[in-house]
């Protein structure tokens, strides 16, 4: 039997997987690095506002499933890009003695063997402008301020550089797994000319630089529409789209770019993972996921962008139909 690891490389490879690959399984994930402190985020529904290292300001209401920033003009960060340097500064990289030491002491337990030495990173580069601007006038300096926010953007990818240095130097991770979604369920935020001359080039040497420095596998987290972008995914170098939702039409995807590169999601958690969430759903949707798009260049997995699910005992279920899934299929 193949161990995790193993199962995984036969999947993306094109070779002789002897399962599915289930969801997160073959991804240890250690976390705590001192930079990534710097951006805390609240936990807590209903708890107080919490301010990250760029000055984004985030709030968690009971009635909603995640925090997100605050885009009043009193909470925004970037009112006018036009003047984003007199306001942007993304935090310092200085740290105290021995603050590398937790996520270090979680690296030497993983089983190399058995699983990648795994680390996330979020936001991305879109998501952080965002962030600090609102995503309604993100959008629209695409159109009226390219060139501010080119610069921007830059000065994004420089900071988000310098991070990669540490972690690849420090915790010399095998597989980053980045965030940074791209769309709505229906289509990209974006056309694929404008995501070519604003979003590319900086991910390519974000992940041109993991992959110098040790880094195996890139894995990209976008829960949303983006099969008009996966020409540049590959570009990129991104081995694993993570959160491809079914309305991406996954089975057509893999036919075409399968070799090239691997997707992972086709079961919405906006279908399974709700608050009357039912075994016979997730039974029909792994099923559906399964069968639909085959053994290799595929990785069933809910759409979240982590190995939980919003509600107790989903993601647990689902790992348990694919698991059927693959006694049914190998």
């Amino acid at each position: 039997m193949l161990t995790k690891r193993q199962n995984l490389l036969e999947t993306i490879r094109g070779g002789h997987p002897d399962r599915f690959v289930n969801q997160w399984e073959a991804f240890a994930m250690v976390a705590g690095d001192p930079i990534t402190a710097k951006n805390p985020r609240p936990t807590v529904k209903g708890g107080p506002d919490v301010t990250d290292g760029w000055g984004v300001v985030r709030r968690f209401p009971p009635n909603v499933p995640a925090a997100f920033p605050l885009h009043d003009p009193a909470h925004k960060v970037v009112n006018d890009i036009t003047k984003w340097k007199e306001v942007v500064k993304g935090p310092t990289f200085d740290y105290a003695e021995g603050a590398w030491d937790n996520i270090l002491a979680q690296a030497a337990k993983v089983d190399r063997n058995e699983q990648f030495l795994s680390m996330l990173v979020t936001p991305g580069i879109f998501e952080q402008v965002h962030y600090l601007t609102g995503i309604d006038d993100c959008l629209m300096y695409f159109y009226e301020e390219p060139e501010a926010l080119h610069e921007l953007i830059d000065y994004i990818v420089d900071w988000k550089l310098q991070y990669a240095q540490l972690v690849c130097d420090i915790v010399k991770p095998e597989v980053i797994i980045h965030h940074d979604d791209w769309g709505s369920q229906l289509n990209s935020f974006m056309s694929p000319d404008m995501f070519a001359e604003f979003i590319v080039p900086g991910f390519k040497k974000i992940y041109g630089y993991y992959k110098s420095h040790g880094v195996e596998l890139i894995v990209h987290h976008s829960d949303s529409y983006a099969a008009n972008l996966v020409p540049y995914m590959i570009e990129m170098g991104i081995d694993i789209w993570q959160g491809v939702m079914t309305t991406n039409n996954t089975p057509e995807l893999i036919k075409k770019y399968g070799g090239q590169i691997t997707f992972m999601g086709d079961i919405d958690n906006g279908v399974v993972d709700r608050e009357d969430w039912s075994l016979e759903v997730i039974r029909r949707e792994v099923e559906r996921a399964c069968t639909n798009c085959g053994k290799l260049y595929f990785i069933p997995n809910t759409t979240m962008g982590g190995a939980n699910s919003l509600y107790t005992g989903v993601y647990e279920t689902v790992t348990a139909e694919i698991d059927r899934m693959s006694k049914v299929m190998f």
